[in-house]
Formats: C-alpha cells, sequence, structure tokens
C-alpha cells in the first residue's frame, strides 16, 4: 500500500479549500494535508482546520492576523478541551510572502486557491520547487502565462482544476496533440443568455448577481455574467495546453452538465459530463493522473435529460474575443485586461460604471495601454497591473463625471 501524498492547501477557508479539506478527510488513506495558508479574514476557521489535520505549517497573508491566529489556536484547542500545554502549535508564516514559503514546504501536491495576482508568486514558487501545482488560481495563467510557462520544470507538472479545463485534460486523453482540432469550452451563459446587447443597457447589480447554475462570490458571478469569466478561461486553456486562440470556441451550455469538449481531426467529439460540483475537479487535482472514488455524484441516467447548446452571441458579450486578442498580443495585456476588468466590476457594484460599461472601458484601457513587453519578473505583472488599475479608474470617473 502507498503512503498518502502530502499536499499543501493555499486558500484553506476559501471555497476551494474547504471542498478540498472535505475530500481529504475522507480519503484518508490518498492524502495528507502537511500545510494550510489562507488570507487571514477567517483565523478561527483556520485554527480550527490546522488542529483537525495536524499540520505542520500556517500561512496568513495578512501579517496582522498572525497574533490573531495563534489566539485563536488556543480557543480551538479550548474548545476542543484541551489543556493549554496540550497544544503544540504548527510553524506560523505571516506576511506577503506566506503563501510563497508554503508553497515551497515539503509536499507532493501544492493545491493553489489563492484568489486574486496574490496567487501569482505561490505558483511559480512550487513549480520551481518541483511541486506537482494543482491549479485553481486563474490569475497565475492569465497574468503571469509567460513566467509560469518558464517555471514548469516537468511535462504535467499543472493540473488544472477549473470544472472547464479539468474536462479538457480529461478529454485530451483519447488523443495526441496532433489530433486535436480544436478545444470547445462551455459556459452556462449566466443570468443574461439569449439577450441581446440592446437588452442589457438597465442591468442591476443583483440581477447580474443571480447566476442559475453556480454559487460563487460576487466578483466572479458578475464575471459570468459578462462573459468575462469565460474569456480568462479561454487564456488559460491555451496556456495550459498550446493550442491557438483561433482553435479555442465558447459554446453556451445553460446546464452546466458537459464541462468542456475536445473535437479531434477525425470528427470525434470527446465530452465530459458530470453534474456542476467543484469537488470532482478539486480531487482530480488532488489525485492525478489518477481518480478519487466517490468524489462527487455522478449523473443520474435513470431521468431523461436534454442538453441544449448554443454558439455565442459576440455582438452582446463581446468579452470572449477581447481576450483573445489581448493574448494573441501578449506583452502583458491579458493581466491589464483582468486587473482593469476587476476596478469595473468594483465600480459597477457601487453604482457607478453601467453593465455595458464593465467590458467597454476594459476594452478602452487596452487600446490606450503603453507596451510593457514580455514580463520577466512578477514584478513586471503588478506594474503592469497597477497602470491598468489606475487607467481604469480614470476612465470611470471621467465616465461618472460626464453622465
Amino acid at each position: 500500500m502507498t503512503s498518502p501524498r502530502d499536499v499543501v492547501l493555499l486558500g484553506s477557508t476559501g471555497s476551494i479549500g474547504t471542498q478540498a479539506i472535505d475530500i481529504v478527510r475522507r480519503n484518508p488513506d490518498r492524502f495528507r494535508v502537511v500545510a494550510l495558508g489562507a488570507g487571514g479574514g477567517n483565523v478561527g476557521l483556520l485554527a480550527a482546520q490546522a488542529l483537525e489535520l495536524g499540520v505542520e505549517a500556517v500561512g496568513v497573508a495578512r501579517a496582522s492576523a498572525a497574533q490573531d491566529l495563534q489566539l485563536a489556536f488556543y480557543a480551538e484547542a479550548s474548545r476542543r478541551g484541551w489543556a493549554r500545554g496540550e497544544v503544540r502549535l504548527p510553524k506560523i508564516f505571516a506576511g506577503p510572502d506566506a503563501m510563497t514559503e508554503l508553497a515551497r514546504w515539503r509536499s507532493d501536491v501544492v493545491l493553489n486557491g489563492v484568489v486574486g495576482s496574490l496567487g501569482l508568486a505561490p505558483t511559480l514558487a512550487a513549480l520551481r520547487a518541483g511541486r506537482t501545482l494543482a491549479l485553481a488560481n486563474k490569475e497565475s495563467l492569465v497574468a503571469g502565462g509567460p513566467l509560469v510557462r518558464a517555471a514548469v520544470t516537468r511535462p504535467g507538472q499543472i493540473v488544472p482544476v477549473d470544472s472547464e479545463h479539468t474536462a479538457l485534460a480529461q478529454c485530451l486523453r483519447s488523443g495526441s496533440r496532433a489530433e486535436v482540432r480544436r478545444l470547445l469550452v462551455t459556459a452556462s451563459g449566466g443570468p443574461f443568455r439569449g439577450r441581446r446587447r440592446g437588452e442589457l443597457t438597465q442591468v442591476t447589480p443583483e440581477q447580474a448577481l443571480a447566476h442559475p447554475t453556480w454559487n460563487m462570490g460576487p466578483v466572479v458571478t458578475i464575471n459570468c455574467a459578462t462573459m468575462v469569466n469565460k474569456a480568462l478561461e479561454v487564456i488559460e486553456a491555451h496556456e495550459l495546453f498550446d493550442v491557438p486562440y483561433a482553435d479555442i470556441t465558447v459554446l453556451v451550455h445553460p446546464t452546466s452538465v458537459i464541462h468542456s469538449m475536445v473535437e479531434f481531426v477525425d470528427g470525434s467529439t470527446i465530452a465530459q459530463a458530470s453534474p456542476p460540483d467543484m469537488r470532482l475537479p478539486i480531487a482530480l487535482g488532488l489525485g492525478w493522473p489518477d481518480r478519487v472514488a466517490d468524489a462527487a455524484p455522478a449523473v443520474d441516467w435513470t431521468t431523461s435529460h436534454a442538453w441544449e447548446f448554443a454558439p455565442l452571441d459576440d455582438a452582446a458579450f463581446p468579452a470572449v474575443a477581447l481576450a483573445k486578442a489581448a493574448g494573441e498580443a501578449g506583452c502583458c495585456r491579458p493581466a491589464i485586461y483582468n486587473a482593469a476588468n476587476e476596478e469595473c466590476v468594483a465600480a459597477f457594484v457601487a453604482g457607478r460604471l453601467p453593465f455595458l460599461g464593465i467590458v467597454d472601458t476594459v476594452e478602452q484601457v487596452l487600446a490606450e495601454a503603453p507596451d510593457f513587453g514580455e514580463p520577466g519578473t512578477v514584478e513586471d505583472v503588478l506594474a503592469a497591473e497597477s497602470w491598468a488599475r489606475g487607467h481604469a479608474q480614470t476612465i470611470i470617473e471621467k465616465s461618472v463625471e460626464g453622465a
């Protein structure tokens, strides 16, 4: 019998992290968590996770949360009925480099579920340390694709955790790279599926946050409404699988059961189907290339199913075409795209930008961006993002003043 695979979980208190711990909890013979990292906003949960799992190290990205985490450890130990002297605290890292330190911790797999560009440095650290990287942080590839590619030390070192990319990875097992004609990335279509551009002028944040299939955070949910989330996934797919942007197609599939497909040169199309449940891609990320039994429920084949597919309306939802153009241009433009979009989403939620203004502003930022060149360091990426955020804010302020 093989020993359990040692796992570092970054972003352990978020949705990806808590579901990963559920998988570990149900498969103690397969996985053992050795380190946990989180932002620091929920030190009580982080301490409870660490004591339950008996980890060697814990990290918080916010330096000021270190003392709160220590107190949370003692409070959790007391809740469990332990005397103070019985508590053996793991090594604690705190501050901006905490996630990067944990990514280098002795392990077999690093699951990067950190949110935002803060996940790029841990991604690079894990790859350079030779760890298998289960990647749920899309910004690593969107903002820092060239850096990530350069840091890979062996084939198959990155295992995607997004449901679409996990599906593509599974489908690609059916043939060689030379036999692939195109990737078909599915999208639920969000809450405004089927609407034309003129019907989206009065969309409110409340309407944009009402996703019909997935329960996600506000930024990702609004990104699904604008199709920006799918646009970022197209960039990810290009970076992960080295398929030209012209050979990546987005299809609208409202039920979200087919997570993506691969079309081969002989006319065959291989699809991956499962109910919308992130535990399946997380389990595959931890166990790849092996599957984890009963990671998530399967499709119920005793009932009838009707699966609908439709082409994406690029006129109503131009985000995907815009992302492809940014990806093809390179030179930090995907990072600019992503950072500008985050500022626009925040302005939309605050009532300072209309719904259609989100992607329109991103397009303007890209059109006015200077040439940053291909990134050589994380700092290069952050500089491009900082410019994009500032320029997006300037455009938004001018639009508010002119309204």
